[in-house]
């Protein structure tokens, strides 16, 4: 991998690792530990961002030049398709989780992330906004990149995926980490464009936290049971 790539890398791994002395010293000031780590989390990640970009400038400036990248009507094409097919990937890998392998549904990661949000709206942000962003120019551009110059996509797309799970925390969810990691993956292969996957992930994202926010989780976890049914009756 170029360089410039391992100063991407370091950049996130630094944002993540961040909180460990960044919300106890804002918790000094006295803010509760959820504004705690929405303000620390908001403020490192825009600070990684905007260094994980500044250092992807030169390589997008050359990438505009090409001619096999997609138009800007074709990335809206498909990114609006990119998020249906993300959530039809996560419906069938959330069922085959749920029926097969036994694995209740439901993210215990997500639903964390989601309590800090409804106390601290700050840190809604984080997944709509920078998660996308980092974890999309990260997991796709930098390590499924720089693998499927080497290999093929779907061995891209095996290593990429394990690491975009193992970096979230939750190995038990890691076929619906692997179902996202398939058609983002697609999608930046197919428009040779990264704000492609970006695009709907931040889509997807915005409909998790959305649905999640202001629906009770009873009536979420109902939802769920119903959408498995149906990927259940019609595929089996």
């Amino acid at each position: 991998m170029p360089k410039r790539y391992w100063y991407i890398i370091t950049a996130y791994i630094a944002a993540q690792l961040s909180a460990i002395i960044g919300v106890p010293l804002m918790k000094l000031t006295g803010l509760s530990n959820s504004d705690a780590i929405a303000i620390w989390s908001v403020a490192s990640f825009t600070v990684a961002t905007l260094i994980i970009l500044r250092l992807l400038k030169p390589e997008m400036k050359s990438a505009s030049t090409r001619n096999d990248r997609s138009s800007a009507g074709g990335v809206v094409v498909w990114s609006i398709i990119g998020v249906f097919l993300a959530l039809f990937a996560q419906g069938i890998a959330a069922t085959i989780e749920s029926k097969l392998l036994g694995i209740p549904p439901g993210s215990e990661n997500t639903m964390n992330l989601m309590e800090i949000a409804r106390e601290s709206p700050l840190f809604i942000l984080l997944p709509v906004v920078f998660a996308p962003i980092t974890e999309e120019i990260i997991f796709r551009k930098v390590i499924f990149g720089s693998i499927y110059e080497r290999t093929n996509f779907w061995v891209a797309v095996l290593v990429s995926a394990l690491v975009f799970g193992a970096f979230h925390f939750d190995f038990k969810h890691m076929l619906v980490y692997f179902s996202m990691g398939v058609v983002f993956a697609f999608l930046y292969v197919k428009t040779k464009r990264i704000i492609t996957p970006i695009i709907a992930h931040m889509a997807m994202n915005s409909f998790v936290v959305v649905t999640q926010y202001f629906v009770d989780e009873e009536d979420i976890r109902r939802m769920q049971e119903q959408f498995e049914t149906i990927f259940i009756g019609g595929i089996f």
